[in-house]
């Protein structure tokens, strides 16, 4: 056989064998019944074998027929198929996310997200992953998820190569219980909490380094008596009323948007500045599908909405 047999021929010969009639496949197929024929005579031609034996102007089709009846209505459904999702995956209503994020973020935002994002098309999978933020970057950077979101943090080394980052600036802010007198206040400042206890993250992350220098500016006590590896779980004893904390307003949000906390914590502006700056991460060797850029846009453009200062993309 020196040609290939076309998927147009199969279309035409499966046609033929589900009607048993060269005039009613023509039908079917919005074509002329001569044209069928034709179709038919070149697949043999082609195949260099009869399928059908002609007797009084029918077709009958032999054996082999049959075998090639199957392994076309076989393959050209798989092509349907094939067509139909790739026409879906156009159309963003199916496929996978792959996101790791640090815990803050993964807790209500990111799911949030993703429910508005792909919540009505049911066969789109989304997998979420909280880690720290330096398990986000090894995860990022071995091509294994699409999008990673990580505190940033400028002197950790990230492989520029293999990763492309956008960082985004945020304005930390001041939770307070919800019975606590400050709550009257617009704004607090370290000396509002000089010497009151405080919830803070470890003393080796950067916002810990910032909030203190902040208080060390005003020369205000600096108590810190829980200390956490995660910002959301410190709202906890916000919440029970022993202690205040400064923290990313991503977090805040977080709070805020999970029924069973609202109103239980309050949270303020907390001046001077303590920034708190997030990395969203992609990785450069793993091509992002449709589904994947139009969630990254989605992600970029509310964590645009809400920081403080101009993103920087690093690539």
């Amino acid at each position: 056989m020196d040609e290939v047999v076309n998927l147009k021929q199969m279309a035409i010969f499966r046609e033929v064998i589900r009607t048993g009639s060269v005039s009613e496949a023509a039908r079917n197929l919005n074509r002329t019944q001569p044209s069928v024929s034709h179709a038919v005579s070149r697949l043999e031609e082609e195949l260099g074998m009869r399928l059908f034996e002609r007797r009084r102007g029918r077709l009958y089709p032999v054996p082999e027929a049959h075998y090639l009846f199957r392994e076309c209505d076989e393959m050209l459904s798989r092509v349907n198929s094939v067509s139909q999702n790739m026409k879906r995956m156009r159309a963003m209503e199916t496929g996978e996310l792959r996101i790791v994020s640090m815990p803050g973020p993964a807790a209500v935002l990111l799911p949030s997200l993703i429910c508005d994002h792909v919540g009505d098309f049911p066969d789109v999978k989304a997998t979420l992953l909280s880690r720290s933020s330096d398990a986000v970057i090894q995860l990022v950077d071995s091509q294994q998820f699409d999008i990673g979101v990580a505190d940033h943090d400028p002197t950790r080394e990230i492989e520029a190569a293999s990763i492309q980052t956008t960082t985004y600036e945020f304005n930390c802010v001041c939770a307070l219980p919800a019975d606590d007198p400050l709550t009257r206040r617009k704004s607090i400042s370290p000396t509002d909490l000089a010497g009151r206890p405080l919830a803070a993250l470890f003393p080796e992350h950067l916002s810990h380094k910032l909030t203190l220098r902040a208080f060390e500016a005003e020369e205000a006590a600096f108590n810190v008596r829980f200390i956490g590896q995660f910002f959301m779980p410190l709202l906890t004893y916000v919440q029970a009323g022993f202690a205040a904390a400064v923290i990313d307003p991503l977090t805040a949000e977080a709070w805020e948007d999970t029924a069973l906390h609202q109103n239980s914590v309050t949270f303020r502006p907390f001046c001077p500045v303590v920034a708190f700056k997030v990395d969203i991460l992609t990785p450069t060797y793993r091509p992002a599908s449709l589904l994947t850029q139009a969630f990254s846009e989605r992600l970029h453009d509310h964590f645009a909405s809400r920081a403080s200062g101009q993103d920087q993309a690093k690539v």
